[in-house]
């Protein structure tokens, strides 16, 4: 009998602090909704303490969450837990997943405190997080980079104190796999009391060996995986959920443990959905998820798959929800088709208003393609709810006029707090044109970092999915747009991307703050 690898999520806490992928508190809600329908074990849905929007976030995930565990990260301080605690209150099952920096260059360098002191907060933090729930999870951050003497000594007294899950967290993806093997089978060995609480692993992608340590840390006794869908998160990313997943059930050879609980044919829908939503398209070679990961070009792989599949697909495509399940709908769909259908892929509709205002949407996109698929459906409830939160700039309508050997040129209305204002530029190309004559009314002053272009289904008629990446004053935000039309897509990522930048946020990271 093998046992259950427990799978903690953390896309909306961890991935959302990539540079731009900030997502609102609907955003996170179908997101969990999605990873629920996964079966995820743990879902940690923010920083409460961060933002009183990070707090109403998370909040709303234990809300909506019924069947998974709802976390809430917290740094080791009263304040921190207190308001994890408060945020998670709605939930069916919670945990508060706080951490203290352990490395000798984060303890003097960030915390400036004595070890003495990092094991007495830690400590009081398990402690006051067992005010609110059972279930608390403690990480010793930069774990990778600190002395196996004194993390022994911090965990041992954080057992004690009632924690019940322990992560190590590689911070920077400075270990290897044998390596970091080695550390879980050497402080499950030395830590007396190891056996009263359940190992975990985070690790970052720094040096592309997020999932390999991961995977390391399970062969040597960890049995909770902490990961994120498409590997989203800061700087190279965090080990992938769907790598992880997927490795472990394909290799029941030689793996300890299983995640048979967990229902892999929702990878595809969760993997399209986090990429729709923050703005960071899957690369075609992704593993699992992306494009190619199951396509053959090669004549003699072709030739193999087509006799037997196994020849050249350790996995089925099927398993991890490529064509499994997928509806097309048309102009000819009606209304419950379409309301069943976004209720299949987790969206659910607050009102009957909601619903007729998304369903008008999709009978306008139906008259422009022929056939709807998720992926487009997807895009057309993320796009809704993007123009639902532009409250004082919206796209009214765009002209653009491009042939062979006349400059480009773009003329523009757009709604400025309830007024329509006008503007005409010329450009490279249609989308700086279109962007120019933007600018002419809006003159933000920020800096193009990024502009990007995926189709989101196949055929001409698909719709284009456009990111654009600005940045001001060091704030970096992604705004996304859909069409059949690629200029208004465009134009609509610009739009989305300049009602984020220009609203002041402020928002704590949990790695900053000093305890």
């Amino acid at each position: 009998m093998t046992d259950r690898l427990i799978i903690f999520d953390t896309t909306l806490r961890d991935g959302e602090q990539s540079p731009g992928a900030s997502m609102t508190r609907d955003e996170k809600v179908r997101i969990a909704r999605a990873l629920e329908k996964m079966r995820v074990d743990v879902i940690e849905a923010g920083f409460p303490v961060a933002s009183p929007g990070d707090f109403e976030a998370v909040q709303a995930v234990a809300k909506a969450v019924k069947d998974s565990t709802v976390c809430g990260l917290s740094r080791a301080l009263d304040k921190d837990i207190e308001r994890a605690g408060e945020a998670l209150k709605p939930a069916n099952s919670s945990r508060i997943h706080t951490f203290i920096a352990t490395s000798p260059i984060h303890m003097k360098m960030k915390l400036r405190m004595e070890p003495d002191q990092v094991v007495e907060q830690a400590v009081k933090a398990v402690k006051k997080a067992r005010q609110f729930t059972d279930n608390v999870e403690f990480s010793p951050e930069d774990a990778g980079r600190s002395e196996l003497d004194f993390l022994c000594r911090v965990l041992e007294a954080v057992i004690d104190a009632g924690a019940t899950t322990l992560n190590i967290p590689d911070t920077v993806g400075y270990n290897v796999p044998e390596q970091f093997g080695s550390l879980i089978k050497n402080l499950r060995e030395r830590i007396p009391n190891s056996d009263k609480a359940v190992f975990s692993v985070h690790c970052h992608n720094d040096l592309g060996l997020a999932v390999a340590n991961s995977l390391s840390a399970v062969m040597n006794g960890a049995r909770q995986v902490e990961c994120t869908i498409n590997g989203l998160g800061e700087r190279a990313g965090n080990a992938s959920l769907e790598e992880i997943v997927m490795t472990v059930k394909t290799r029941r050879d030689i793996f300890p443990c299983n995640v048979d609980h967990l229902e892999t044919t929702q990878i595809m829908n969760c993997s399209r959905l986090v990429s729709g939503i923050t703005g960071f398209p899957v690369q075609p070679n992704k593993a699992i998820v992306g494009a190619n990961a199951f396509a053959h070009e090669s004549g003699i792989h072709q030739d193999g798959v087509l006799k037997s599949r196994e020849t050249y697909e350790i996995m089925r495509a099927q398993d991890v929800g490529w064509s499994a399940n997928r509806m097309v709908l048309g102009k000819h769909s009606g209304r419950n088709a379409f309301k069943t259908r976004l209720k299949e892929l987790g969206v659910e509709f607050e009102s009957e208003a909601e619903l007729n205002e998304a369903f008008g949407r999709f009978k306008d996109l139906a008259d422009k393609k022929h056939e709807i698929y998720d992926e487009d459906l997807q895009a057309l409830v993320t796009e809704a709810n993007i123009e639902a939160g532009n409250e004082w700039l919206n796209l009214v309508s765009l002209r653009v006029c491009s042939e062979t050997g006349e400059t480009p040129d773009a003329a523009i209305t757009l709604r400025l707090n309830e007024e329509e204002i006008s503007a005409q530029s010329e450009g490279s190309g249609p989308v700086d044109a279109s962007f120019r004559a933007i600018e002419k009314i809006i003159e933000s002053g920020c800096n193009l970092q990024l502009y990007s272009v995926n189709n989101i289904t196949s055929g001409t008629d698909s719709q284009g999915e456009v990111t654009v990446r600005l940045e001001k004053g060091g704030r970096i935000v992604n705004g996304q747009g859909a069409d059949t039309d690629i200029v208004i897509a465009s134009a609509k990522a610009y739009v989305n991307a300049l009602n984020k930048i220009m609203e002041p946020v402020e928002r704590a990271h949990p790695q900053k703050g000093e305890v």
